[in-house]
């Protein structure tokens, strides 16, 4: 059996919406990385799902965004040890 190298592969998008939400702490900190309405005006998880789900472009940028917090959570686990 494979096991895939893609840190995406059986993450779902609420899991990695939340993660993010988290780490940025709020939607405030996230919508000042991704300029995204669904970020910055009346933001929830599931209106955020919602869009993300529909619109390519954005999934592609959060996507994208958590693939960085987790070379950048590597990277702090790696300097504490």
């Amino acid at each position: 059996m494979q096991v895939s190298k893609d840190p995406l592969h059986g993450k779902k998008l609420v899991d990695i919406l939340n993660e993010l939400v988290e780490y940025y702490d709020g939607f405030e900190g996230l919508g000042n990385q991704i300029s995204i309405r669904c970020f910055t005006h009346d933001p929830s998880i599931n209106s955020s799902l919602k869009f993300l789900r529909k619109t390519p472009w954005a999934r592609e940028k959060v996507e994208s965004l958590y693939l960085y917090v987790l070379r950048q959570k590597a990277k702090q686990q790696r300097a504490q040890q």
